[in-house]
């Protein structure tokens, strides 16, 4: 039994249980024959295996994203919107869970600032690089930034679209992609990328009234 084999069986269980310690703790339930433990893992090895309160759960979020851009590499013969599609289709199983995982990804240990960005940011940019790479995408010096921001920013969209609408995810992403000059980002938009998709998580976030 390793930490890593038991976070992926956990994310098997976010569907059911959310992104949880419970969902850590019968991780062990589903280990194979021979393995599995007959109990759930007690609430000190959970804290010891995967950190103590809410770390715990931050840990979880992190390797079911993790198993999301593994999965975004599945797609066969792939373009930027077959990838992109199948990353929301990721989201679509947990996706009832996911206001509150990202409230706690930007919600800071320390609790000062009440929110923070960066989680949001890093999560966009980390897909769009992940989707340039299957591409084979070729951008280079600026536009290898601008490309990656306009894509982040495409898909940062889509997924808060997905949060209220998820019927209409697919073709909102294709609309940006059809219609939008976003592939010819200037430097100077990239803030506002980054505010919009920032200021969308904290919205769907305080509609769910976690905060």
């Amino acid at each position: 039994m390793s930490r890593i084999q038991l976070l992926q069986l956990a994310t098997s269980l976010v569907k059911t249980h959310g992104f949880t310690r419970a969902a850590l703790a019968e991780s062990v339930l589903l280990l194979p024959p021979g393995q599995a433990h007959p109990e759930p893992l007690s609430d000190a090895a959970v804290s010891s295996l995967f950190g103590n309160g809410d770390d715990a759960r931050r840990t979880l979020i992190h390797a079911w994203l993790d198993q999301g851009i593994r999965h975004m590499g599945t797609v066969p013969s792939p373009t930027l919107k077959s990838v992109l599609h199948a990353r929301l289709q990721y989201n679509e199983p947990v996706l009832q869970h996911l206001p509150e995982a990202f409230a706690l990804l930007a919600s800071p240990s320390s609790g000062v600032p009440l929110l923070d960005p960066i989680p949001a940011l890093k999560h966009t940019s980390r897909i769009a690089d992940e989707s340039c790479y299957i591409t084979s995408d070729t951008s280079v010096q600026l536009s290898w930034y601008a490309r990656r921001a306009s894509i982040a920013g495409i898909y940062g969209a889509s997924e808060l679209h997905q949060f209220t609408s998820p019927s209409t995810a697919y073709s909102f992403l294709d609309n940006l992609f059809d219609t939008s000059n976003s592939f010819r980002t200037s430097m100077e938009e990239l803030d506002l990328f980054s505010s919009y998709i920032f200021k969308g998580w904290k919205g769907i976030i305080k509609s769910k009234g976690i905060i």
